[in-house]
């Protein structure tokens, strides 16, 4: 987070992140001019045309104010910059602009390698900011861009845009607020169902001929209503359980194999046991 003169000083850091690290020789002049300003014949200029509210950190919520852990604060207005990144050198008779081009391409590259602007070349006042200062090529079509320079005296040159995220201004402190009184004691409800939910634990024996009587063991049985299916065949219905037992009888004629029992217990329990039927 920054003061609110932080739009300033991202210009001036990208400024000396050109400075510093274009290559050209002789070395380039880099301005922070209006395109119709005089500044020098030869040289790379950053234009600031646009600042945009940064759309997916609008609506942060309040914050606990730095030092002030008894207080709330503002979130800090996050914006997003634009600037017009634009060459000038004299033209050539033979190449024309081609001086022009190869100092745009130059500063594009430093741009390119330093998507983050270091903190070699931050401006004093974003050296302990948290947020970094990213830089991102973008596109401007040709009617805007064509908008743009209408607004000045000076004919169309080659410009490309640039977008500068994200830059965080701080409330001043006298926007923060007291917190409000915080609950002391917290009351925990006892939470118990009203009674023991039914438990199918096994089948034994888990194989024998048709007409075998199979026990399924479980807990808390008593008194529920057990409803059981051997294949697509319902075998019990609704039987009214007096234990933890229920005694299952293989149908005669059941073919042989294995045969899945299907067991629901007052639709609170269910569970599916393999049964092998022998010859």
């Amino acid at each position: 987070m920054s003061v609110s003169t932080a739009i300033g000083m991202v210009s001036e850091s990208l400024r000396a992140l050109l400075a510093g690290e274009m290559r050209l020789a002789p070395s380039v002049p880099v301005t922070v001019l209006a395109p119709d300003e005089a500044g020098g014949e030869r040289r790379i200029n950053l234009f600031l045309y646009k600042v945009q509210e940064n759309a997916s950190l609008k609506n942060l919520d309040w914050q606990v104010k730095p030092g002030a852990p008894n207080k709330m604060t503002l979130p800090p207005l996050s914006l997003n910059l634009f600037y017009l990144l634009t060459p000038y050198a004299a033209n050539d008779p033979q190449t024309g602009n081609a001086v022009a081009h190869e100092i745009l391409g130059e500063a594009m590259r430093v741009f390119y390698e330093h998507p983050v602007v270091p903190d070699d070349y931050l401006a004093a006042g974003l050296q302990d900011s948290n947020e970094q200062i990213s830089i991102m090529l973008n596109t401007l079509n040709v009617d805007e861009l064509s908008q743009v320079w209408h607004t000045f005296s000076h004919p169309f040159r080659l410009s490309v845009l640039y977008e500068i995220s994200v830059v965080q201004l701080d409330p001043l402190p006298a926007s923060g607020r007291a917190i409000a009184p915080r609950v002391k004691q917290i009351g925990v409800p006892k939470v118990q169902a009203p009674f023991h939910p039914p438990v199918l634990n096994s089948i034994e024996p888990s194989s024998g001929q048709a007409g075998t009587v199979a026990t399924v063991h479980g807990k808390h049985l008593a008194d529920w209503r057990a409803f059981v299916r051997l294949a697509d065949q319902l075998i019990v219905d609704g039987l009214q359980l007096t234990g933890d037992e229920l005694a299952v009888t293989i149908p005669a004629g059941t073919p042989a194999g294995i045969n899945p029992i299907q067991i629901d217990i007052s639709h609170l329990c269910r569970a599916t046991f393999m049964f092998e039927v022998t010859p």
